[in-house]
């Protein structure tokens, strides 16, 4: 494991040279240099999900424009408020620290009662809309172990793409997560991922590719993403703990292809950390405004 000083250290060494190694999925390879040029970074604010609940949304948000960052994807939503202010004013405290809202992470188990399921719907996207958001992505669904039968993936998929109709109808787009377990979760051979795209709307429902639960799940990344071009929509950029502290990941590879299908947003996203969530928040930042090809 990556001491996390040295780390830290490299990084700064890295931004301050303008020079950044590349690592190596399975298949690719590559490098980047420092760019003085703003770029379009995004964070998922799951990432400092303990300052949040330390320091306050408000902080938080400071914190994160000061590092660079300049859109956010959201994990604080529930009756109709986000991180329990209401959207017009977590609208203003975002713009003004000078960033944007992009996207956010929300979701609701399919029950027996589908029209208490879409009441709840319908006041999420009341929400977001007044908030100005692009995307609403469910981060999880129960389609694995012996829940993943094909009538639930069908049950899902109609379930997504009534939501999905209701999200277009004030001009967001409506977006599932994947993690590892619908690549591992197979029905007759084919993971539930593609299954669940395979029964809902290409032209309603998108997919966020988390680059590191789909290399854990057992695909490449980038091949996942030429295959299905036509639906992932934005990334999780993301590893172990830190982006570039493990020298696993081919982030040059990754991100050409991400701009080759046309992909305009994606978010860092870091579940583990080497240091303090805020410095390894920061030093994945710093990794990808020194790599050249990050636009």
């Amino acid at each position: 494991m990556t001491n996390r000083r040295d780390f830290l250290k490299k990084a700064s060494m890295l931004v301050a040279s303008g020079v950044v190694g590349s690592s190596i999925f399975s298949s690719c390879g590559g490098s980047g240099s420092a760019s003085t040029v703003q770029k379009h970074i995004g964070l998922q604010l799951y990432s400092l999900r303990e300052d949040v609940s330390d320091l306050g949304i408000q902080e938080v948000l400071k914190i994160v424009a000061e590092m660079g960052y300049n859109h956010i994807e959201t994990a604080g939503y529930g009756r109709g408020r986000i991180y329990n202010l209401e959207p017009a004013e977590f609208k203003k405290m975002v713009e003004d620290t000078g960033m944007r809202i992009t996207s956010a992470h929300l979701s609701r188990d399919l029950s027996d009662n589908i029209d208490e399921d879409l009441a709840w719907w319908d006041r999420a996207i009341e929400t977001h809309a007044e908030a100005g958001y692009k995307y609403m992505v469910v981060p999880w669904s129960p389609l694995s172990g012996e829940f993943a039968t094909l009538d639930n993936v069908k049950r899902y998929g109609d379930y997504f793409n009534s939501i999905a109709y209701k999200t277009a109808a004030v001009s967001i787009a409506f977006g599932y997560h994947n993690h590892e377990f619908e690549f591992e979760s197979k029905i007759d051979g084919v993971p539930v991922l593609d299954l669940l795209k395979e029964h809902t709307s290409p032209r309603h429902v998108f997919f966020q590719n988390d680059v590191y639960w789909t290399k854990v799940g057992g695909y490449c990344p980038v091949e996942y993403m030429k295959k299905h071009a036509n639906r992932i929509k934005t990334l999780h950029i993301k590893e172990e703990k830190a982006i570039g502290s493990s020298g696993s990941v081919d982030y040059k590879a990754i991100f050409d292809q991400a701009y080759e299908i046309g992909i305009k947003d994606w978010y860092v996203e870091v579940e583990h950390y080497d240091g303090t969530p805020q410095e390894d928040v920061k030093a994945s930042f710093d990794f990808l405004m020194a790599a050249d090809y990050v636009r």
